[in-house]
């Protein structure tokens, strides 16, 4: 067999990517790259930002006929001077370091209190995918220019005064997207317009044009109440009830932990049929993946419908509400206000902020109760829609029922059912041990979450035959819960008497609780592989800090959650760089789930809209690969692979014992 040559691996061989190269080199890790629609975006957000800030009247786009854009605004303009640490102009920092910006600083005296770039990351990878970038800054009675080409400075910063009869402030930005980053030049119109409309929607007062050179014509947007005429625009249908709009923002010193000027703006319709119009927005920034502030919407909405059903004693028996059910017919156009956002990804697309579900929700809900309260013949119409829906959900789950048949055996002691038989909602979480269990049964939702403690150690089950599983009571507990009995990887294995879509591994985020977590997935890969393969096994990552931060700047004290010593100092990091003194915090470890109480159990690891839940599969997508890897790790004949193992890479583990 001819040996294969090894290319050499040394010192050497590891590269350091310096300034805009990390975006050169991947790009689809920073921006779209299916044309360049999201790098203008970038440079529209910042003038977006000067209008949130309200210190912003005016946008405007120019498509130009050489296949550049350019960003106009009148905000304040980006400071030219000399950077007080770096010694370099801020205007070129900002448009050539990743990680830089005006927008970190959420404190007293920040130039943004709220805004969409946090990463600070945003016109840098406009710059650094463009063939050239020109920017001009009117500010202080000065004009500075600044060009780039590749993300390099070519033409430094020029400074001159300000004519008489120059404007006194603003920025325009003049890019011109490179076409071998982008699998299309060509910036999709449709998109555009909307980004630019729903901007003006979204900032009463804001006017926004766009010029297209080559056809000499400028559209203007300039809405003063925006929300309601866009979705009244934009409905397929006539509205069942008046449409339901609010705003609300926290004031200083309120007791909700909200910080002052968080909140959110909101119209919401209700058709009986007909497409649904579903827009939500973050500091302006479009989220079109939605996220916890949309999962806040619904819980208000329903909470506030649920409860005006059962005051007027309005739900047929037999009939259980699921927020689906309110809001699988809700359109709405939902603009949220929040401190210091937390996004899914620097496109932005969706909200993971959790604090955001209980801003909107707080906020939404009491508005929708008294408007119930206030228009009680409406509201009835509205509790006959999300009745109906709720019927049509329990009919089509019932035929489903039909067709498992009856036999089932009977239920565990143990396990704390939900009430639902829906697959697509139902899930079920084996617990380690039962005071955690306790604090899970609390905390869950009965109608969709169900509850099996475990009590001490699941048996390894690596070599172990199939026939004699049942005679461990853990085992036979878990595979009569879930409904589906133990099988091999050849065979065609039973699935329709599964009871829940999902399968939950819930143990403690230390060392003991990592083991159960382990040998659960060596009994569901090595006898139950065809629920692994159908992605209905998930491990819940609780947290493993509870960390209570002080007040700092313009947010109020809270209690802030930390997955492990990673999350936790990076958290700490985010306290100093708000504002908090050193030590100012408190922090607390979980010693386990057992010492959680229903209520942080729900908001970090059970509510589906907050919480962390990873799908299991097989290693590296291989079935093989990850039998040998199980098998080094549960066999009772690999200690001299696992002691090989450990030797080698034992140093890069820390354990907590």
């Amino acid at each position: 067999m001819p040996s294969t040559k090894h290319s050499s691996y040394g010192e050497a061989s590891i590269r350091v990517l310096k300034g805009l190269e990390p975006v050169k080199q991947r790009p689809g890790m920073y921006t779209r790259t299916d044309n360049p629609l999201h790098v203008v975006q970038e440079v529209i957000d910042n003038a977006a930002d000067e209008a949130l800030a309200g210190v912003c009247k005016r946008i405007a786009v120019t498509l130009h006929a050489d296949g550049s854009v350019s960003v106009d605004d009148d905000g304040r303009g980006i400071p030219f001077g000399l950077h007080p640490e770096e010694q370099v102009p801020v205007l070129e920092i900002v448009f050539t370091r990743l990680h830089a910006g005006g927008k970190f600083d959420k404190g007293a005296g920040g130039a943004y209190s709220f805004s969409g770039g946090l990463h600070g990351v945003g016109v840098s990878v406009t710059n650094a995918l463009a063939t050239r970038l020109a920017v001009t800054v009117w500010r202080d009675g000065q004009v500075a220019t600044l060009v780039f080409g590749g993300g390099d400075v070519v033409e430094p910063l020029q400074l001159r005064k300000a004519t008489a009869s120059e404007r006194r402030r603003g920025t325009v930005v003049r890019v011109w997207p490179d076409p071998r980053y982008f699998e299309s030049p060509e910036l999709p119109r449709a998109d555009l317009l909307h980004l630019l409309r729903s901007k003006a929607v979204l900032m009463p007062g804001l006017t926004v044009t766009l010029h297209t050179e080559k056809t000499a014509e400028t559209q203007t947007w300039k809405f003063d109440a925006g929300l309601r005429d866009y979705l009244l625009q934009g409905l397929a249908a006539e509205p069942l009830i008046p449409l339901f709009e609010g705003a609300q923002y926290a004031e200083a010193n309120e007791t909700e932990n909200f910080a002052e000027g968080e909140g959110a703006a909101w119209c919401v319709a209700f058709t009986e049929d007909g497409g649904l119009l579903r827009e939500s927005y973050v500091n302006l920034i479009p989220t079109v993946a939605g996220g916890t502030h949309e999962s806040g919407l619904k819980d208000g909405l329903f909470a506030a419908v649920k409860g005006f059903i059962e005051l007027h004693a309005l739900q047929p028996k037999g009939v259980k509400l699921m927020p689906e059910d309110v809001f699988s017919r809700a359109s709405f156009v939902l603009s949220a206000r929040v401190l210091d956002p937390q996004f899914q990804g620097q496109i932005k697309e969706r909200l993971n902020s959790r604090d955001a579900l209980r801003l909107v929700s707080s906020y939404v809900r009491p508005a929708l109760e008294l408007w119930l309260n206030q228009h009680v013949e409406q509201g009835k119409k509205l509790a006959e829609l999300v009745i109906r829906q709720a019927q049509t959900r329990q009919r089509a789950s019932q035929k489903v029922e039909k067709r498992k048949g009856s036999g089932v055996a009977v239920l565990p002691g143990k396990l704390t059912d939900c009430e639902s038989r829906d697959l697509l909602h139902n899930e079920v979480f084996l617990v380690e041990g039962d005071s955690a269990g306790g604090s899970a049964k609390m905390g869950r939702n009965k109608e969709t979450q169900a509850v099996l403690p475990l009590r001490g150690k699941v048996l390894n089950t690596w070599e172990v035959e199939r026939d004699r599983l049942f005679a461990n009571t853990e085992i036979h507990d878990i595979a009569v819960a879930i409904g589906v009995d133990p099988h091999g990887p050849a065979d065609a294995a039973d699935l329709s008497g599964l009871r829940y879509g999902k399968v939950c591994i819930l143990s403690d985020a230390d060392v003991d609780g990592s083991h159960i977590q382990v040998l659960l997935l060596t009994l569901f890969f090595r006898h139950f592989p065809r629920l692994v393969e159908a992605g209905h096994v998930y491990i819940a990552k609780p947290p493993l800090y509870r960390i209570d931060a002080p007040a700092r700047g313009k947010r109020p004290a809270a209690k802030l959650y930390a997955l492990d010593d990673g999350e936790l100092e990076a958290a700490l990091d985010k306290l100093r760089k708000e504002g908090a003194k050193e030590g100012s915090w408190t922090i607390s470890r979980f010693k386990g789930l057992g010492e959680m109480n229903a209520e942080q159990l729900w908001e970090t690891t059970l509510n589906p809209e907050t919480r962390r839940l990873l799908p299991v599969g097989w290693l590296g997508g291989s079935f093989d690969a990850t039998v040998g890897t199980l098998t080094k790790l549960m066999g009772k004949g690999e200690a001299a692979a696992r002691r090989e193992l450990m030797e080698l890479h034992g140093d890069a583990v820390e354990v907590d014992v």
